[in-house]
């Protein structure tokens, strides 16, 4: 290895833990999030030469991640300009823009948006994901199957907020 691949190797973060405070309580979100925890820690291991293929599989895991969720708050209220579906616009648009920089010459920009990711992600889950959970059980909503136990309980396109009805 090359002196600077070496230094590059030791640049790269430590990743994220998968814990119990991670988890929302909603099985499949669950499952998607700790995949996304997956992903995220593989990539920050790998080696800066080797991250693009891995990275563009992550990126195809968060886009349908983030379009779950979103399908099921639409499903249970949520106006489509939601702010949680905004976050998730934001991270998607760096995301995507990443992989031009890389190509570009800028090999450590990967890892740099991997280790802003494990700053954000408790955050969102916390707060945002954690709230979309709660209000999933509120309606009766089932994530296995996608459908509502009772249909009366939800209004259409009510709600903007980030995770539930309580959140502003």
């Amino acid at each position: 290895m090359e002196h600077s691949d070496t230094n590059l190797c030791e640049a790269q973060a430590a990743g994220l833990e998968w814990t119990p405070g991670l988890q929302v309580g909603n099985g499949r979100m669950d499952d998607t999030h700790e995949e996304f925890v997956v992903q995220l820690n593989t990539l920050l291991a790998t080696p800066m030469r080797d991250q693009l293929p891995l990275y563009r599989e992550f990126l195809a895991h968060t886009v349908e991640h983030f379009a779950q969720e979103e399908r099921w708050m639409l499903a249970t209220g949520f106006s489509a300009d939601n702010c949680h579906a905004s976050h998730h616009a934001t991270i998607l648009d760096t995301m995507r823009a990443v992989e031009e920089h890389y190509l570009g010459g800028d090999n450590q920009i990967i890892n740099r948006l991997a280790e802003a990711l494990v700053e954000w992600f408790p955050q969102h889950t916390a707060s945002m994901d954690a709230g979309l959970a709660q209000h999933l059980r509120d309606v009766g909503f089932d994530t296995a199957t996608e459908t509502l136990a009772d249909p009366s309980k939800v209004r259409p396109a009510t709600m903007s907020g980030c995770g539930s009805v309580s959140c502003s």
